[in-house]
């Protein structure tokens, strides 16, 4: 599988824009980019992506339910190889029914502060860009059936945390 024209698309309209202005990964000590241990801990790859890593070093792509994991030596990557996970990150294009809904990514919640201010504490510029990507993607039926089926399972972890009466 090749990296989908969507994919490259949404990539690069994510290339030069941050979450904040400034380097994010001081608020956290870049917790995001913190080497794991566990073999199970790295960024959820967008289906085709995993080619853009094949045989470069530093990387490893591991095969999860979710699909293809991307496992870092958390070390400082180029900005150039991030995966589309990290570029997104916290936020989350979710696919519904009357379109892109940008959200906090419910996942980041354990390592990024910023989840917890919501998406007006972002650079407004940031949150444009993950909207502009979701709709690109939305548009590749593959990336359109990821994007619904991560949307499912945001709803489900919004579920589980009004059961556990967690929900803000």
């Amino acid at each position: 599988m090749t990296c989908s024209t969507a994919l490259t698309a949404a990539r690069a309209l994510l290339s030069d824009v941050t979450p904040l202005k400034s380097d994010c990964g001081r608020l956290c000590g870049g917790a995001c980019c913190q080497p794991s241990t566990e073999e199970t801990q790295g960024m959820l790859l967008f289906p085709g992506e995993e080619a853009l890593y094949a045989g470069l070093d530093g990387y490893r792509v591991l095969d999860c339910a979710e699909g293809k994991l991307l496992v870092c030596a958390g070390r400082r990557c180029r900005r150039e190889e991030r995966p589309l996970s990290c570029r997104i990150f916290p936020l989350l294009p979710l696919l519904r029914e009357d379109g892109i809904h940008v959200v906090m990514d419910r996942r980041g919640r354990a390592v990024c502060p910023l989840t917890h201010e919501g998406k007006s504490a972002l650079n407004p510029a940031f949150v444009e860009a993950v909207a502009e990507a979701g709709l690109v993607l939305a548009k590749d039926e593959t990336q359109a059936a990821f994007l619904r089926r991560l949307t499912r399972e945001q709803d489900e972890w919004k579920r589980l945390a009004r059961t556990l009466g967690a929900e803000r």
